[in-house]
């Protein structure tokens, strides 16, 4: 009896668990204790930034004399190597060098000094990507890191021979960014590592600017390493790359666009071609203007498109694809050359028709540019793929099939305009 005055009955005795249960329930509590041990190890792999190399862009030529004379030995020895059919490159890095990076608008609290240049840039030659940089982190004493990449300049000798080996080493170096910026220079490429910009105290940072800011204003696509390499891949679509030249003022111009085959470089654009192929494409916003002739005077008048638009279709005619294309662009009246002419709405619809008829000839000579290269820049064959997947499946199947179908692609283009400002005078 309790104090309550409750009745009470004794528990019987709990048995004690069994050796065998006792060390399971030990190895489980220290396979637990050992994963939670390695999932909080730390930073056992760390690098520290001063331990770092941080290449900033490279330039990549090829070497069209003998490099024996230049070999390192280091991959290598002697005439052990099976070396590659194509010519040697010549690899140009620009290295930062740690304290003389510029912090902000000037040199307070760290920067470079007068005179101290915040980039190093090293040249080395190698028979293959890999082999040149193997030379490079020989040179260097701290390891080399391309998480800071920004820029990527090829000469156009050597994408003529193709990129395969490039390519294939920077997809597979997971530090290299996919938003990168690759191009494709006129004239040596290791010329650009050197340039000394007045608008930049970086000089990669200048190159990576001019193209970056020609995305903003309409004057290039957005075309960064991902996705040419994306498009490399597709069975649809050849890639494309910007085509700059380096010129006497240390400034670089934008030339055009590079175009590819594959992997192989096989034809230029001029500068207002870009135009043309964002318009083909619907790439907003525009940036470029064009001089238009006014009919029957000889006044003429400065069309700026604003925005862009098009619509592709695609119908199987005779066993072929023939692609549907409609043009729309937009855009201002940003300057006439006399003041006889009253811009009234007659005038304007002249010059709207003059605009239409000038973009088809522009358009067609571009597109027929590309099919007489095999070069599908514009991605016809993806829509072609997407829309009519059992006409593909049946004729086309490669991508070396669809390049060959489309140098003989009929495409037929519809081309508008509208001006939609004249400026603050119009007569």
């Amino acid at each position: 009896m309790t104090a309550t005055g409750r009745r009470t009955e004794k528990e019987p005795n709990q048995p004690r668990p069994s050796l065998p249960s006792r060390l399971s329930r030990a190895v489980l509590r220290a396979a637990a204790a050992w994963i939670v041990c390695s999932l909080l190890s730390g930073c056992w792999d760390r690098l520290e930034i001063e331990e770092r190399a941080m290449v900033l862009g490279i330039g990549i030529d090829t070497e069209t004399h003998e490099i024996s004379g230049q070999d390192e030995n280091i991959t290598h020895v002697g005439e052990a190597f099976p070396k590659p059919k194509t010519d040697p490159i010549r690899l140009t890095a620009q290295i930062a060098v740690p304290g003389r990076i510029p912090l902000g608008p000037s040199d307070a609290g760290g920067g470079s000094q007068p005179g101290q240049k915040p980039i190093w840039v090293l040249e080395v030659v190698g028979h293959t990507m890999d082999d040149a940089i193997m030379n490079l982190q020989q040179k260097m004493a701290d390891r080399l890191f391309w998480g800071h990449l920004r820029v990527i300049v090829i000469s156009k000798e050597l994408a003529k021979q193709g990129l395969t080996n490039i390519n294939e080493y920077l997809r597979r170096n997971t530090e290299v960014r996919r938003t990168t910026w690759i191009a494709i220079s006129e004239g040596k490429a290791s010329d650009l590592m050197g340039l000394t910009p007045q608008l930049e105290r970086l000089p990669p940072l200048y190159l990576l600017n001019t193209m970056e800011h020609a995305v903003q204003m309409g004057k290039l696509p957005n075309i960064f390493a991902g996705r040419f390499w994306s498009a490399g891949s597709s069975k649809g679509s050849d890639p494309f790359l910007p085509y700059i030249k380096l010129l006497e003022a240390e400034n670089i111009e934008i030339a055009g666009l590079a175009y590819f085959r594959t992997d192989k470089l096989v034809g230029t654009t001029e500068p207002l071609e870009i135009a043309g192929f964002m318009g083909i494409k619907g790439l907003s916003p525009g940036g470029y203007g064009v001089v238009v002739h006014i009919p029957g005077s000889e006044t003429t008048v400065m069309y700026q498109a604003t925005h862009r638009k098009s619509r592709m279709k695609v119908e199987i005619r005779d066993g072929k694809p023939v692609m549907k294309l409609r043009i729309h662009t937009e855009g201002n009246l940003s300057e006439k050359s006399s003041e006889q002419v009253r811009l009234d709405a007659h005038i304007i619809e002249q010059i709207e028709r003059q605009i239409n008829e000038n973009g088809m000839k522009e358009y067609r000579n571009l597109i027929r540019k590309t099919q007489q290269r095999g070069s599908d820049i514009f991605g016809f064959g993806e829509y072609v793929r997407a829309k009519r997947p059992g006409y593909w499946g049946r004729e086309v199947r490669t991508k070396e099939r669809w390049e060959e179908l489309y140098r003989t692609l009929e495409i037929e283009l519809e081309v508008s305009n509208s001006i939609r400002r004249v400026g603050s005078k119009t007569i």
